[in-house]
């Protein structure tokens, strides 16, 4: 069995980033949680206050001789606003930055070095804005968090702003989706 690697990546409301990295080829988990903060234990009411530092982040378990890391990256800046400081569209706050938050070395590397090449490439309007740090702890979402879109894609939110980000995903990521 090969060994799984782990990628921890916020990007605005964690229910759009773990919708879409569930449906990548070599992605065996994905789970919503909350990263990059300061009090232990955080709760969704504490990270919403924008009072803990934390920002809304998912776990991402991968095959890397499935789906390198950086290719993991690259679907991560394009399924949100990496331009954006503390804020994705209405989602406004710490809570929703972009960030990377890498567990090796290599990890930190990887993100500068994609992040740097997207900038180069001038693809966005205005420069990324990304923080890339190392992990110090992740915390697991309540239970109700976790696979919420799939569970719920007729609540309000998941129709307006997660199903046009999985669709809008699943156009451009064709050739990586799990087939059934």
């Amino acid at each position: 069995m090969a060994e799984h690697e782990t990628a921890t990546l916020a990007g605005g409301c964690f229910w759009c980033l773990e919708a879409v990295f569930e449906q990548l080829q070599g992605v065996s988990r994905v789970e919503s949680g909350y990263a990059g903060g300061s009090v232990p234990n955080p709760t969704y009411e504490q990270v919403c206050s924008g009072r803990t530092g934390h920002a809304e982040a998912v776990q991402v378990t991968f095959d890397p001789q499935v789906i390198a890391f950086e290719d993991l990256l690259r679907v991560f800046f394009t399924i949100h606003d990496p331009t954006t400081l503390n804020a994705q569209g209405a989602d406004v706050g710490t809570q929703y930055r972009s960030a990377v938050f890498t567990h090796t070395p290599e990890q930190l590397a990887s993100a500068t070095a994609v992040k740097s090449e997207l900038d180069s490439a001038n693809i966005y309007d205005a420069p990324i804005v990304t923080e890339i740090s190392p992990l110090r702890t992740f915390y697991r979402g309540e239970d109700y968090h976790q696979e919420f879109f799939r569970r719920n894609p007729s609540q309000p939110y998941c129709a307006a702003v997660v199903a046009p980000k999985v669709a809008k995903f699943r156009r451009q990521w064709l050739a990586k989706l799990k087939t059934k």
